[in-house]
């Protein structure tokens, strides 16, 4: 089965009229529709919200952007001094975005909304620039063939349409599911590409409660309407930590199923992870107290905190530690050294004795080692 034809060919007739097969009932907030054209709301063929979790001043980028739904909504929330980029391969779905982003853009006062025609698993290739070089230069033989791949390699290398490290949030309302299964992980790995350090992806998405079989995955109406394509709920977890994201939490899971086929339920999810900061870690001479409620947690890197025990850690630890999502679960203790260096008063959640002072052996702490240590001898995290 070709899933990308399948997908294309049926959001094509969605765009013209409107397909309730494809809706997840989902409440947005309504001061923010008010501004979009009854056309692209008739046309959102979304699970859920993602918009709720951006901010103000950001940049954000949304997957699979269809008729602009999300993204003038975003554009209203970031606000003048923030940028929503929408990326979609669908040319009749771009096209009601585009024409109607003048009419949201007079409304709101503003327009920071720009719609790129791409593959969501490979957004260094802008579509529409790779249209207009065949427009004037067709393929007709090897040669010419050549040209369009070092044209093709020099954008992705050079000029990429979605550049590295770029963008703040990374939202998506219900597309991920439609891309092919053996491009999923190249997806994940492009969402993580493009957010900058310290970024976060927000992906509402339809997931199951148990492995989709092969025979329902080559089903082109079952794939295409957001079914068969979809990742069983720990699987879609699993995916952002796979491409490097920590702090991995689904805020929302639909009660009750949005389907059921073949004895498999379907519902709408929301997932937030995050792209680390390239924090340099050095010698373990700060500390983190995990607060509570449970009596102890293990992060992505396997460290285990145990409530209310002050555990040893470098200085990318505790940065991370009282950074989203951790922050309010986790209290960051300063070295001595470090918090006079940096002229801070002493703090609760910064400053401390030298966490040197207070290391114990591993077994101690309840640090999980990975292999003879975690990041040196001293048995910190």
């Amino acid at each position: 089965m070709n899933t990308e034809q399948a997908v294309r060919q049926r959001y094509s007739a969605a765009a013209e009229a409107r397909e309730a097969e494809l809706c997840c009932p989902v409440d947005y907030d309504a001061k923010y529709l008010k501004v979009i054209p009854q056309e692209v709301i008739d046309r959102d063929y979304g699970c859920g919200d993602p918009s709720k979790y951006v901010r103000a001043g950001e940049t954000v980028l949304d997957l699979g952007s269809g008729g602009g739904k999300i993204c003038f909504i975003a554009s209203q929330v970031v606000g003048a001094a923030g940028k929503v980029i929408g990326v979609d391969m669908n040319d009749v779905m771009l096209e009601l975005a585009r024409r109607s982003q003048t009419a949201v853009a007079a409304a709101v006062g503003y327009d920071n909304v720009h719609f790129c025609k791409g593959k969501i698993q490979d957004m260094a290739i802008d579509r529409d620039a790779v249209d207009a070089y065949l427009k004037e230069q067709p393929v007709s033989d090897e040669a010419g063939l050549q040209r369009l791949e070092s044209f093709i390699a020099e954008m992705r290398t050079q000029r990429p349409m979605i550049a590295d490290n770029s963008v703040d949030v990374v939202v998506s309302n219900c597309v991920l599911n439609l891309v092919d299964s053996a491009e999923k992980a190249a997806l994940f790995a492009e969402i993580f590409r493009v957010l900058k350090p310290g970024g976060r992806a927000v992906i509402s998405d339809i997931v199951s409660d148990q492995p989709v079989p092969i025979q329902m995955q080559r089903d082109p109406v079952l794939w295409s309407g957001c079914i068969s394509g979809a990742l069983e709920e720990r699987q879609f977890m699993d995916a952002f930590a796979d491409a490097g994201f920590h702090g991995i939490e689904m805020p929302v899971l639909q009660k009750e199923a949005w389907q059921k086929v073949q004895g498999i339920e379907f519902r709408s999810a929301t997932v937030i992870a995050y792209k680390g900061s390239p924090i340099t870690d050095g010698p373990c001479e700060d500390a983190v107290i995990y607060r509570g409620p449970f009596s102890e947690v293990v992060d992505d890197q396997g460290q285990r905190f145990l409530r209310g025990q002050r555990s040893p850690t470098t200085r990318g630890t505790r940065m991370r530690m009282i950074a989203e999502p951790y922050a309010s679960s986790f209290i960051g203790l300063m070295s001595a050294t470090e918090s006079d260096a940096a002229g801070e008063t002493p703090a609760e959640t910064d400053t401390a004795p030298s966490a040197k002072a207070t290391q114990r052996p591993s077994t101690v702490i309840g640090l999980n080692i990975i292999g003879d240590d975690c990041c040196g001898s001293d048995g910190c995290c």
